[in-house]
């Protein structure tokens, strides 16, 4: 009676022990991490239920990933039709300074960001600190989704690198930054990490065979 006794305690310390751990794997690793970048995108290429639902895909993340209490916003520009007013990633973001799943420092503010940032194949974490695949991995996801200049400045109007505000995995292209700041040639746009080169179009397919994912970046406003 005793050895079972013992027995039961045991196993009820061993699922105790299993579930601590399953939460701290779940919880990210800092607790202060304002920066990440999707590890998966809407599945549908450039369709990401417009500005709200790429804010809401990054908010679930963040929250399954145990960042909790914190406003999250894509960073992504967008057109607006005739006489509306665009919207530039920049300013969706807050002021900073921002930092990843490691604590890692990427930008102190807006004009670091967008200046020469700390993002690079290492500092390149997704919500649960982990790398995301770039070049030389395989397959390659460093194209990332901005729909944006070099400045985090919306295109004009009738430049429809947004997919459509990203409502649409058919109709347009999609700005991208590589991630990793690598590319095919030295230039400042091969290494811009916000606006290197259009995507193929706007499908899942498009956006792989490009050298993505359809993944984009993700700012808790400060």
């Amino acid at each position: 009676m005793t050895a079972m006794r013992m027995s039961v305690l045991a196993s009820a310390a061993l699922i105790a022990m299993g579930g601590s751990a399953l939460a701290q794997q779940q919880a990210p690793q800092s607790p202060n991490m304002t920066f990440f970048v999707t590890s998966a995108g809407s599945g549908k290429g450039g369709d990401l239920g417009g500005l709200a639902g790429a804010d809401a895909h990054c908010q679930a993340l963040a929250q399954a990933a145990g960042s909790t209490g914190k406003t999250w916003h894509a960073y992504l520009s967008s057109n607006t039709p005739a006489g509306g007013q665009a919207t530039n990633a920049r300013d969706r973001i807050g002021k900073g300074p921002w930092q990843n799943a490691k604590g890692a420092v990427v930008a102190k503010d807006v004009d670091d960001l967008h200046g020469n940032p700390n993002i690079n194949k290492e500092t390149l974490l997704d919500e649960k600190g982990e790398r995301i695949k770039v070049r030389g991995d395989t397959p390659n996801m460093h194209d990332i989704l901005t729909g944006s200049d070099m400045q985090g400045r919306a295109f004009p109007p009738n430049l429809n690198l947004t997919c459509n505000n990203w409502t649409s995995s058919t109709f347009g292209s999609a700005m991208l930054g590589h991630g990793d700041r690598e590319g095919i040639a030295d230039t400042v746009y091969q290494h811009s990490p916000i606006s290197s080169h259009m995507s193929r179009d706007c499908t899942q397919p498009g956006l792989v065979a490009t050298g993505g994912n359809g993944l984009f970046y993700c700012f808790a406003a400060q």
